[in-house]
């Protein structure tokens, strides 16, 4: 029998269990979760790298595979279980396995089989770390290759790490134990440090390297790693005279790089340098870097671009990521941008990208459409780099991109240079790193103060470039109200107000805000703006064929109309009208799909919804959509909108469960992977075109206009159609969503270049 006390703690238990389920309520932070930190790896230990590849649908799941020995392989399913499965995932940088597959469910892969008979506990650093027949030995074949499925959230502040190792035994070299340090007084103040010696942290020293080795190849890799996409010439006589007056100390090693690597740690080290006794090396000096920027990290704005590296002809492009220098890789061709499927996609064709873009070498090249799904074509495949090309577009590539769906589409992460921005901003208060009051270090009478910053206006575009600023993802809430998070009470004064962010700014000092002069009606502390960041958002694209094939014209009896009237979407004229006149309907059917990785939801939770007893629903949103109708010179003459939204999924891709329906209360919101169709055929699913002449116009359809819910990519939230109406018909051609076409071809629609939505 159990005492009392036990019975109530199993009560207890047994009834929380019920209500886990339903998990917190939407816009409330998820409980506290571990915080990534790198795995300490002893040097005898195996350095490999994993990837999930294959048939697979979606960017946690997939063929395991491994990098080692300067090959990729897979791994043997013999003895595999979900505890290997589990050090896969978090080596990958998901919080747990879900299941894992035998008999290459993904499809069979290529070259050595790497591990066979795993025996994992689970709690493995690295896959390296599992007892098994060794590296290599195996007797499997590629049709016994393991699969695994993780969990689709990410362990919070997880970083990509090369852990590959160095050709020289037991000596590996992280970022942080190689700098190029500033000598001349002129780059000391400059921001990023763009010319300086090289210097490796030995034994807790740094060391300068000896430069009579020394190539214009390996200042290519330094400049790459610090985030610079090319390297250039210095005044070498400045550096001799201050060699001369101050003694340097050198490294052990050569370095011998062929020019490709991501990283020194990739270069070959040559054989200990020969030093003389008094330990400067024989004729030579201290290796210096001089690097040329990208446009976006010119130094100071006085020396303008003329000193940067500016990309030519922009055929390449990134979308998607959550920060600088990440995202889905993006190729203009014939007119039309496209995507890359990640077949043999390396660091080699990353490393390609991220110099093309102004930034420098690949930290990560993604697979499996890990940084959302792309549209339109796939243009390139098979991408074979020798990384000396100044284009993606110069390699050799498939052009059939045949089997190759946007669930493979690539991307990439790239190193960026250290603008310093994370020191100075921070979030406080509160309960996890993904979240807190905004608070920010500002110049006020001659010294740097940490402040708040002004609730008013505050919203989406600017809590995303927080989250950008501080690494932290896409914003998930923007917060005008923050009394529940306790900040620092000497930060509690508004020191920034005023603040208008385009949304793609790497700094909230770089977006429009008030100055010295600051107003601010409710004042900082409880009322002070703050923010949630998430890794993951949705990404909502309309399907414009679906649009395309649907259009009709209708006349409709204003009795008919009741409902729509109620929902104002009609023209205003229609008010004047008797019950038995007619309204001509523009109609159309739309298809909005989530590309994204995290469902779309509601900002407004299910206490706030409106019903409408016309239209036996729920709305959710007071405005999802907006439909406009323009001249070719941009004048709007009609407009229809979705004044609110039943928000639900209609269909799925295969595979995908629907989960959010409208019926009886339901949850709202659209799946990853999933589409809300609204038919032709529905109330206030049209353009009321009842007053407006024969002619041609360029049609428009604008998703979450107001930006109330954060999302990956808004570029693609605007469709545009050319629409001509003889007064008896009408048609709808060249429909396409915003940013899929050139600069050129959106030319053919006049007047919208410039008419971006400014809703707020």
């Amino acid at each position: 029998m159990l005492p009392p006390q036990c019975l109530l703690l199993v009560l207890l238990e047994l009834t929380l269990a019920q209500y886990e389920h339903l998990g917190y309520p939407p816009g409330y932070p998820d409980p506290e979760q571990e915080q990534y930190s790198a795995p300490q790896l002893t040097p005898d230990t195996p350095r490999i790298q994993l990837r999930l590849s294959g048939d697979k649908r979606k960017h946690n799941e997939g063929r395991v595979e491994v990098y080692y020995n300067s090959e990729w392989g897979t791994v043997c399913d013999d003895d595999f279980t979900i505890h290997a499965a589990q050090v896969v995932c978090r080596e990958l940088g998901y919080l747990e396995a879900i299941s894992w597959s035998p008999s290459s469910k993904y499809g069979k892969g290529e070259g050595p089989i790497w591990f066979d008979n795993l025996h994992c506990t689970g709690k493995e650093k690295t896959l390296a770390l599992c007892p098994s027949n060794g590296i290599g030995v195996s007797d499997c074949k590629h049709s016994e290759d393991a699969g695994v499925v993780c969990s689709d959230k990410r362990i919070p502040g997880f970083k990509f790490i090369n852990t590959l190792p160095n050709h020289v035994e037991n000596l590996d070299i992280q970022v942080e134990d190689v700098r190029i340090r500033a000598i001349l007084s002129s780059y000391r103040k400059r921001i990023p440090v763009t010319e300086g010696y090289v210097e490796v942290k030995d034994g807790g020293k740094w060391k300068q390297i000896c430069n009579t080795e020394w190539t214009q190849l390996n200042a290519r890799i330094i400049c790459g790693m610090f985030g610079f996409p090319g390297e250039r010439k210095y005044n070498a006589r400045v550096y001799k005279m201050f060699a001369r007056r101050r003694k340097p100390t050198y490294w052990d090693y050569a370095v011998n790089c062929t020019g490709n690597e991501a990283h020194l740690s990739s270069c070959k080290l040559g054989q200990s340098t020969p030093l003389k006794s008094n330990e400067t090396c024989d004729g030579g000096l201290p290796v210096v870097v001089s690097c040329v920027p990208g446009r976006d990290f010119a130094p100071t704005p006085m020396t303008g671009f003329r000193k940067a590296f500016r990309q030519e002809q922009p055929l390449v492009r990134l979308r998607g990521g959550a920060i600088v220098g990440e995202g889905r890789v993006e190729v203009l061709k014939n007119g039309e941008w496209g995507t890359i499927c990640d077949d043999n996609w390396n660091l080699l064709s990353a490393t390609v990208v991220c110099r093309e873009l102004g930034f420098g070498t690949a930290i990560e090249a993604l697979s499996g459409g890990r940084l959302g799904q792309g549209m339109g074509p796939v243009h390139m495949n098979e991408m074979e780099c020798s990384g000396f090309e100044k284009s993606i577009t110069e390699c050799l590539f498939n052009k059939e991109a045949l089997g190759c769906s946007h669930e493979e589409d690539a991307a990439v992460r790239c190193n960026v240079p250290a603008m310093g921005f994370q020191q100075s901003l921070r979030l406080s208060g509160g309960r996890n790193p993904y979240e807190g009051r905004v608070e920010v270090l500002m110049e006020r009478n001659g010294s740097l103060v940490w402040g708040t910053v002004c609730s008013e206006s505050w919203g989406t575009m600017e809590a995303m470039v927080v989250c950008r600023q501080l690494g932290l993802g896409f914003a998930s809430n923007a917060f005008q109200e923050t009394w529940y998070w306790p900040g620092e009470v000497s930060a509690d004064a508004v020191v920034m107000s005023g603040v208008r962010c385009s949304g793609t700014e790497m700094s909230l000092s770089h977006c429009l805000h008030h100055g010295a002069h600051l107003t601010c009606a409710k004042g900082g502390g409880r009322n002070a703006a703050g923010v949630s960041c998430s890794e993951t958002a949705p990404d909502l694209v309309l399907n414009p064929q679906v649009v395309e094939q649907t259009t009709y014209m209708e006349d409709r009896p204003m009795f008919m109309l009741q409902c729509a009237y109620e929902e104002n979407c009609l023209s205003s004229t229609s008010s004047q009208l008797p019950a038995n006149s007619y309204r001509r309907l523009l109609r159309f059917s739309s298809q909005i799909h989530n590309n994204g990785h995290s469902d779309f939801r509601p900002k407004a939770g299910r206490h706030s919804w409106v019903w409408h007893d016309c239209h036996r629903h729920y709305h959710s949103m007071e405005v999802f959509t907006l439909y406009d109708l323009f001249t070719l010179n941009g004048t709007k003459v009609a407009e229809g909108h979705k004044a609110s939204f039943c928000l639900e999924d209609s269909e799925c891709d295969e595979g995908i469960e629907k989960r959010y329906e409208c019926a009886n209360f339901g949850e709202q919101g659209i799946t990853v992977g999933c589409w809300d169709t609204y038919r032709h055929d529905i109330d206030c699913q049209w353009i009321d075109i009842t007053d407006i002449k024969p002619g041609d116009y360029i049609f428009q359809i604008v998703i979450n206009p107001n930006y109330e819910v954060p999302e990956s990519d808004y570029s693609n939230n605007i469709m545009k159609c050319r629409c001509r109406y003889d007064g008896h018909r009408v048609w709808m051609y060249s429909c396409h969503n915003g940013g899929s076409l050139s600069t050129e071809t959106e030319q053919t629609f006049p007047g919208l270049l410039n008419n971006q939505v400014t809703h707020r």
